[in-house]
């Protein structure tokens, strides 16, 4: 299992916790999301077999918030 810590800017409620835990939840592979609103970062754990950061990042994309 790998642990990724991504920095995301434009994440500011509620509903940009759950967009953005309910879409990279469902990749297959990440075992668990935790966004952290007062600090802008989201950490994920992963199997890297069956994810990339890359998928990971352009799912948090589509969903409008800015990998940074």
């Amino acid at each position: 299992m790998e642990q990724v810590t991504l920095k995301v800017n434009g994440m500011s409620c509620g509903h940009c916790v759950k967009a953005v835990e309910g879409s990279v939840g469902e990749l297959d592979g990440v075992n668990s999301v935790k966004v952290d609103l007062a600090s802008g970062t989201v950490a994920v754990e992963y199997k890297s077999e069956q994810v990339t950061v890359e998928r990971i990042k352009e799912t948090i994309d589509e969903e409008g918030y800015e990998v940074a």
